[in-house]
């Protein structure tokens, strides 16, 4: 796993041993960056469920302004901050050791980008989705990323948001939400 382009472009990230952590293959992270690139530079971004901090590094890389990750395990939380370091980007990022519901229930900032790439086996998109259009953290023309496995249906529509098709890459599907 690597930073694709940018200033970190080339460097390789730290991942986690064993399966509690699913990083975003790098296919579908080029796709998806792809999709995003003119709405990266400047951007204040939350990796809300940030794993390894890929997708929040990949836009700090490309121009992000800021971001903060999010995770409620340590080590997860341990991984970011030594990614950040190898990237050289600790000084554009802030890791957050919390339960995502938490997070959005406390959160004052406003952000352009949020990431939502959430354990597969459960409801968390749905519910971090439903949190966030209802405290209204997504600045206008924000966009919501949303990514889940082939199968899993996300049929949420929200008042004030458009939702952009599913774009399918394997076993992946993302969606995007954008705050009108």
């Amino acid at each position: 796993m690597r930073v694709i382009t940018g200033k970190a472009r080339g460097v390789s990230l730290k991942t986690p041993d064993g399966m509690l952590t699913r990083p975003t293959a790098d296919r579908v992270k080029e796709a998806l960056f792809s999709i995003l690139n003119f709405d990266i530079p400047g951007a204040n971004v939350l990796d809300l469920f940030g794993g390894t901090g890929q997708l929040g590094i990949e836009a700090l890389s490309r121009g992000a302004r800021h971001a903060v990750f999010v995770d409620a395990r340590e080590e997860a939380c341990k991984l970011i901050q030594e990614n950040l370091r190898r990237t050289k980007l600790e000084g554009e990022g802030r890791v957050v050791r919390s339960d995502y519901l938490t997070y959005l229930n406390r959160c004052t900032e406003r952000y352009n980008i949020i990431f939502l790439d959430p354990p597969y086996g459960e409801d968390f998109l749905e519910t971090a989705l439903k949190r966030i259009t209802e405290i209204d953290i997504l600045q206008s023309d924000g966009i919501i990323v949303t990514e889940r496995p082939l199968g899993k249906d996300l049929s949420m529509e929200f008042d004030g948001y458009t939702r952009s098709k599913d774009y399918k890459y394997g076993k992946t599907l993302l969606a995007l939400y954008r705050k009108m």
